[in-house]
């Protein structure tokens, strides 16, 4: 089974692969007599994707110079990862090879890249913002890459100043620039690359809404498909196999009694049994953009105490829901949730209740800003969180709840309906 954290990083640890839309290879739409009817059902959602264009991602340039000018970065350097995606429309994997795209703030964009890969980069500069004026600077197996991009930099004529270093650099990139250019002061690029990806454009929001209603499409499909006596792994199964039948990639962790109290699952084999409480998260992918939902059920009847938690836990995310709005900070969306918790004497503080109720999500599964004590960040419209309180209690188990929700010029509004109940997780209240 892949897991939560395995998910999270797959795209960065796969080897060097340029892959276009990669989510949406042909789809194999199953339709072995085995699968359920609940899944059978499922449709191919290829046909309402509208993907991310190259106007959009040359207005994302503009804003990343508009931030860099406010921030006084001369530049800023990617080298992997869903920034890289975000701008240039591709995902380049991670190599001991320096691949590097580079946005000025007062020149072209520029690409350091191996000699070996150049075909490669000819085809992905086809879905590139600015692609007819876009440099690229081949660099050969016995030359020095470092030096190749200080001598692409002063072309830029960048000799001084500050170069930004996308999070997810590689130290040994980074050092390595960083001694190559003794005369640049090296720093984080987080301010134009969290700037820019955390407000969300209106394509951005429909992807991120049909992959959330994707997943709760899945999910409620498995749920009535699967019943007490079948195990997590099968369960996990058959959502990979759903997502199949709706043309995209995704999975689903699926702990079940004492397991559901580890928030993020174990390894362990397990059994569903009826009474228990079963607890799945995860989502999937739709041109790159990500959904993250947890549903918690029974398949029976559920025990007083379950019932309980399950309500607390239900306030606590409509506690969060309503606190989210422009201007608040993203702590207080965090303390709404967390005081309904607290004054139910599941607390205080982080004893049951043991995460962050929320963060932010697009490209990358978890991406700033983060709903959570201590970050003063004001909210802004078109910001896309989770929300997903939990209360996890050791040895018994743990129920979450996770929908996905936007922030409006007036609030914030959820991509998915909340569960109304243990007993019927995917109804409409």
């Amino acid at each position: 089974m892949l897991s939560r954290r395995r998910f999270l990083l797959t795209a960065a640890a796969t080897a060097p692969t340029l892959a276009l839309h990669a989510e949406q290879k042909p789809a194999t739409q199953p339709s072995e007599p085995s699968l359920p009817a609940p899944i059978l059902a499922l449709t191919d959602r290829r046909k309402d994707i509208s993907p991310i264009t190259v106007n959009e991602r040359n207005a994302r340039l503009d804003r990343a110079r508009d931030l860099m000018k406010q921030n006084g970065l001369d530049a800023i350097l990617i080298t992997t990862g869903a920034s890289m995606q975000y701008f240039t429309g591709i995902r380049w994997g991670q190599s001991e090879r320096l691949f590097a795209y580079v946005i000025p703030q007062a020149a072209a964009p520029f690409v350091i890249c191996p000699h070996l890969e150049r075909d490669r980069l000819n085809e992905a500069q086809k879905h590139f913002p600015e692609h007819d004026t876009t440099l690229s600077y081949l660099w050969q197996e016995n030359q020095d890459p470092y030096a190749t991009l200080q001598h692409a930099l002063a072309e830029s004529s960048i000799t001084t100043g500050t170069l930004g270093l996308e999070e997810h650099t590689q130290f040994a990139f980074s050092s390595a620039i960083a001694h190559a250019c003794p005369a640049l002061k090296i720093v984080s690029a987080t301010p134009v690359t969290s700037g820019c990806r955390s407000l969300k454009s209106q394509v951005e929001l429909s992807l991120l809404r049909l992959a959330n209603q994707i997943t709760f499409d899945v999910y409620k499909a498995v749920y009535l498909s699967c019943a007490p006596g079948d195990t997590n792994d099968h369960f996990s199964a058959l959502i990979a196999k759903a997502y199949e039948r709706c043309g995209v990639q995704g999975d689903a962790s699926c702990q079940t009694g004492p397991n559901s109290a580890v928030p993020h699952g174990t390894g362990t084999p397990q059994i569903i049994r009826e009474h228990e409480i079963v607890l799945i998260d995860d989502g999937c992918t739709v041109d790159g953009y990500t959904s993250d939902i947890s549903r918690s059920f029974v398949y029976g009847t559920p025990t007083d105490l379950q019932r309980t938690v399950f309500d607390i836990v239900h306030r606590a995310q409509s506690a969060a829901l309503a606190a989210a709005r422009p201007g608040v900070e993203a702590q207080s969306v965090d303390a709404a949730a967390r005081k309904v918790i607290t004054d139910a004497n599941y607390g205080p503080g982080y004893d049951f209740f043991t995460h962050r109720v929320g963060h932010g999500i697009g490209l990358d599964m978890h991406e700033w800003p983060y709903l959570v004590g201590g970050n003063t960040q004001k909210l802004a419209a078109n910001m896309v969180f989770s929300d997903e309180p939990g209360i996890y209690l050791p040895g018994k188990f743990g129920v979450r709840l996770e929908d996905d929700m936007f922030i409006t010029e007036n609030g914030a509004q959820l991509f998915t309906p909340q569960s109304p109940s243990l007993e019927h997780p995917f109804d409409k209240a």
